[in-house]
């Protein structure tokens, strides 16, 4: 027969989960986990892709590769409701918060009745993929056209103003030439996604809770497999890298503010000259007003393998350069056809491009001496005006092509 004092007891409460949420720590170690096993799954792609296609189109599809290999990660491990690799390693377990509102294709209307998190449904597992690896790849292709499209639609707004006289050194610019100004000057650091970046990291760090922005936006954390005793105490947290990355924002904006209101008591500036050339200069001319003339650099290469339709053809930059170019796509100097072809360049290793792997087509060298396939280094520069070695500034108007003489 039970005794009084334990027919009195209560029930236990059922209102929290047994397993208590993951640490900041915990929850950075999966990701470096799942982060290195993702890279050894993007080597192995492209290396089948390199014995396939060649390396040339292993180093054209880079981006694509890498976006595939991360999917396929994800589809295999979380999509399919299994746990990664790094939140084995780890003792996680990704679950829905039960404090977030419910989205409208949730499977229960209605919030879990103990309080508990439950494990997140198919839709939102995903829909974080999607937004956290897809979606930043669409982003990432559409944003150098989406900028051009905004600096020429600032340009001609610049310009416009500057005819009227708002822009002028006789009158003081309007607040609008301002700021278009502005944005036109700093349109690259403006669209990027650094700065939503840190302030998502450095509330991490104070929280705990949703290291990246997609799984905040589905409402997915982490709890431990494991119970944590009472004596244990407290988890460690990265409160004080939250601290200094605050500070480093309010530093770094401390220093940009400072810098535009030096620069807005100057009379004149290359970017204003370059407004005014545009619109009282020679109508003949299109001046670029990007500090890096990045459109100009872009006209001298041939189209990559995402097209590009406002870029020449290859027989219009063989006149501006004057280089012939064959039928075909052929190369003219082909290196791997016979060693008579460019003799002075001696050594097998030096006759190779360091971005293709393979032996030298019609090669041309930067500003800087560095020597690789003239497709190669066009394809780079597109995507980012600089040397592959050395990283000092390489234009295409710069990249000379090495002939046999």
């Amino acid at each position: 027969m039970a005794s009084p004092a334990s027919a009195k007891r209560p029930p236990a409460p059922l209102t929290s989960s047994p397993y208590p949420y993951a640490a900041a720590p915990d929850i950075i170690r999966a990701h470096q986990k799942d982060a290195y096993f993702q890279g050894i799954l993007t080597d192995q792609i492209t290396d089948l892709h390199r014995r396939l296609r060649g390396a040339r189109s292993s180093h054209a599809w880079a981006t694509e590769t890498r976006t595939f290999a991360d999917v396929l990660y994800l589809s295999l491990t979380t999509l399919l409701g299994n746990r990664t690799l790094g939140e084995e390693y780890c003792d996680l377990v990704q679950v829905e918060d039960p404090s977030a509102l419910l989205l409208p294709f949730d499977d229960a209307q209605t919030p879990n009745a103990t309080g508990a998190p439950r494990l997140p449904s198919f839709a939102r597992r995903a829909g974080y993929i999607i937004t956290s690896i897809l979606l930043p790849y669409l982003m990432n292709r559409l944003l150098p056209s989406v900028r051009t499209a905004i600096r020429r639609r600032l340009q001609d707004r610049l310009t416009h103003l500057t005819q009227q006289g708002h822009g002028t050194t006789k009158a003081v610019p309007s607040t609008s030439y301002r700021l278009q100004r502005y944005i036109l000057t700093h349109l690259s650091n403006l669209t990027s996604g650094q700065h939503l970046h840190a302030i998502v990291l450095a509330t991490f760090y104070f929280t705990g809770a949703y290291y990246s922005l997609s799984k905040r936006i589905w409402s997915l954390r982490y709890v431990f497999t494991r119970r944590i005793e009472e004596g244990q105490g407290r988890r460690a947290g990265y409160e004080v890298l939250g601290v200094l990355l605050v500070v480093q924002m309010i530093v770094r904006g401390y220093m940009h503010l400072r810098e535009q209101l030096s620069a807005s008591q100057m009379e004149d500036t290359s970017l204003d000259s370059a407004i005014r050339e545009r619109a009282f200069g020679s109508t003949s001319v299109n001046v670029s007003l990007d500090e890096n003339a990045y459109s100009t650099n872009n006209e001298l290469l041939p189209a990559g393998p995402s097209g590009g339709g406002n870029q020449r053809s290859l027989a219009e930059i063989g006149v501006s350069t004057h280089t012939p170019v064959l039928k075909g796509g052929r190369a003219r100097y082909d290196l791997a056809a016979a060693e008579g072809v460019m003799a002075w360049i001696k050594g097998r290793q030096q006759r190779k491009c360091t971005l293709c792997l393979e032996e030298l087509k019609d090669p041309a060298a930067t500003q800087c001496g560095h020597v690789f396939c003239w497709a190669c280094i066009g394809d780079w520069i597109r995507e980012k005006p600089e040397c592959p070695l050395c990283r000092r500034q390489a234009l295409a108007q710069h990249v000379l092509p090495l002939r046999a003489v």
